[in-house]
């Protein structure tokens, strides 16, 4: 597995070496037939820095639209059937919760549940591993994968041709016309780059709107979260990005090696990008392998259901040696009703998103 994941870190730095042209808005008397409208990306004010370059490939009207509609194209798979929203439901932020693990074509079983799909333009690396380090090239991974869509681009561009609209779509969505692995990949960046959650009853407390106040509860659980869980889970993302073991049981049927899969290296067996949670009200079950149906589950295992494994995370070690996080229920409690606060309606129901 190791050398495949090899294989897809050159294929990735290969495409990137493609590197888009600087946006540029032209006059449509200057552009002759083409023409563009750029779409408005706003950063939230209580949000890190971008990470992705939106100038380089500016989301317009047409690119985002052809890139949702690809985002829901069974035909980017080998069976025509399972499209990248299938796996990622909008209604759970774009997670497959009904199966603890995803399913890809013909029923096929991976080993990781799917992540849920927002605010990608503010982070370094991609999947549970990091194997894509660039949001423009990580549809490659599940588009390519035997045990996901299963699809060659090859195949993928020749059915695009076929199709009635879609020819139209790319003219409409790109200067050159063309359709492409590289137009594919840039329309489906400028429909996730959009995919931004930042209007939580968190977020409008942070940003002071509207006069959103915390309850007492929510308040306590924010407290406790940042004491207990914010050094790995920073800033308002919910996420520091990096890759930890939190100790969970070694599940025998994947023996899944984490980060180990991309680098090679033992120091990194066992390692998962810390996810971020936003919306973890909805995206269950959790962890990569979907183990945990709850929060309740997830807050236990890190009060008692540590383990001692190969390179599990020392901030979850105790100055007696103890593995863990001490809370109460009370304070779990508490926390689970702060996490919820991190729910956004407005992002989750956002008709842009949707299939139809």
């Amino acid at each position: 597995m190791k050398f495949k994941y090899y294989a897809y870190i050159l294929l990735i730095c290969l495409l990137a070496s493609c590197k888009n042209e600087p946006y540029e808005e032209i006059p449509a008397q200057e552009a002759g037939e083409f023409s563009n409208v750029r779409l408005e990306f706003n950063v939230p004010s209580n949000f890190p820095p971008l990470v992705y370059d939106v100038e380089g490939n500016a989301p317009t009207e047409t690119g985002f639209e052809l890139g949702r509609r690809l985002f829901y194209e069974g035909r980017m798979a080998s069976d025509n059937v399972v499209a990248c929203g299938f796996c990622h439901i909008q209604e759970f932020a774009f997670t497959h919760h009904t199966h603890i693990i995803s399913h890809g074509v013909d029923g096929a079983l991976g080993n990781r549940n799917a992540q849920p799909l927002h605010n990608l333009a503010f982070q370094n690396e991609f999947t549970w591993d990091g194997a894509a380090i660039h949001l423009d090239l990580q549809p490659i991974i599940p588009i390519t994968n035997e045990l996901e869509m299963n699809e060659t681009f090859t195949n993928v561009i020749a059915k695009l041709e076929a199709h009635p609209d879609y020819p139209r779509l790319f003219r409409e969505a790109f200067e050159n016309g063309e359709i492409n692995s590289e137009n594919i990949l840039k329309a489906l960046s400028q429909f996730m780059i959009m995919m931004v959650t930042s209007n939580s009853k968190y977020d409008k407390f942070r940003r002071n709107e509207g006069n959103v106040t915390l309850t007492a509860n929510e308040t306590q659980g924010m407290e406790l979260f940042s004491q207990k869980c914010a050094s790995c889970h920073a800033t308002d993302l919910f996420t520091d990005q990096s890759y930890r073991n939190n100790g969970l049981a070694i599940n025998p049927e994947y023996n899944d090696i984490g980060r180990a899969r991309v680098t090679g290296l033992p120091g990194d067996n066992y390692k998962f990008k810390v996810p971020n949670l936003r919306n973890i009200e909805v995206t269950f079950p959790y962890m990569h392998d979907g183990r945990f149906t709850s929060l309740e589950q997830v807050l236990e295992h890190y009060r008692t259901g540590i383990n001692d494994t190969e390179n599990v995370d020392e901030s979850l070690r105790q100055t007696d040696g103890t593995l863990g996080i001490p809370m109460t229920d009370d304070e779990k409690a508490r926390i689970i009703d702060f996490l919820k606060t991190l729910t956004d309606a407005d992002f989750i129901f956002d008709n842009r998103f949707s299939e139809f």
